[in-house]
């Protein structure tokens, strides 16, 4: 399928900005990255929004509420290689949610590594779907990851399951992490096309969110954990991502259980390509994620 000319300029704004040189540092400047980050939503549209922030934890909560009543809650877990975020893009994702559906959105800002390890980030997301359930239906929360947003979105419902808690309607995972590791050698064979991360300065980011080094704990690597007993699961997987290889697997996982799963693949699309702000593949793939919403 032919790319459209959006796409080859966000390609060049993404190299322009230099992300991959960011993402190719041993040890990742977290520091650096984070200037990005934006912990409040900015603008007029949200100023008119019912919105408000809370903690639960350590993690602040953003709730923003549609102009119609909604029973629905979106738990938004951004992505960040568990060091920075949320980022505009994420604002501008839950934007463009809010127009299109009655979804309540929390969007929430979790603690990060280095300061923060896997468990006290697992403890917190535990808290927040804790917290989602005193005040709506499991059947009304539906839950979406982006990067290793999905990666917490994924071990949260396989702790979830694991503990016989109720489990949200559905989990919509943009280009998830599923292995901190890094090994699969597929990954060599992507790195020098993914136009945003390369192997050397992710597996740095995992490192710093690891305890004792373990790579392989399910907090960080749901690769390793049970696809058992999901619900819905809908995945955006992108052919030109590093992280491409080890989701192909998490899908061959998913599709020898009893989940009902909707898998839908961007030819050639970097990272998290559903959420990457002027190109035509994303607004098209985001229509997809708020028809989901809507269904």
């Amino acid at each position: 399928m032919k790319q459209s000319i959006s796409y080859y300029i966000t390609l060049f704004v993404i190299k322009l900005k230099g992300i991959k040189k960011e993402f190719s540092k041993d040890p990742i400047d977290f520091k650096k990255i984070r200037k990005a980050d934006i912990h409040s939503p900015k603008g007029s549209f949200f100023r008119k929004k019912k919105t408000y922030s809370f903690k639960i934890a350590t993690s602040l909560i953003t709730e923003i509420k549609s102009t119609q009543t909604s029973n629905n809650l979106l738990i938004f877990i951004h992505g960040g290689a568990f060091i920075s975020g949320p980022a505009q893009h994420h604002w501008d994702t839950a934007k463009e949610i809010l127009k299109q559906t009655n979804h309540t959105i929390w969007i929430c800002d979790y603690p990060k590594a280095p300061e923060n390890k896997i468990s006290v980030i697992s403890q917190n997301i535990d808290l927040i779907y804790d917290t989602a359930l005193e005040k709506y239906q499991s059947k009304q929360i539906t839950l979406l990851g982006d990067s290793v947003g999905g990666t917490l979105v994924t071990a949260l419902t396989q702790r979830l399951i694991h503990k016989n808690i109720e489990l949200p309607s559905k989990i919509i995972l943009v280009s998830p992490v599923m292995d901190a590791t890094m090994s699969n050698p597929e990954i060599d064979k992507i790195d020098p096309i993914d136009p945003m991360l390369s192997k050397t300065g992710v597996l740095s980011a995992k490192k710093m969110c690891a305890e004792n080094n373990e790579l392989k704990n399910t907090m960080l690597s749901p690769l390793y954990g049970s696809f058992e007993k999901f619900p819905v699961t809908i995945l955006f997987l992108a052919e030109n991502d590093i992280t491409y290889p080890d989701q192909q697997l998490a899908v061959q996982k998913l599709s020898k259980t009893q989940t009902t799963i909707k898998v839908i693949e961007g030819e050639k699309m970097p990272h998290i390509w559903p959420f990457l702000p002027v190109m035509k593949e994303a607004k098209t793939a985001l229509h997809k994620i708020i028809h989901i919403l809507n269904n």
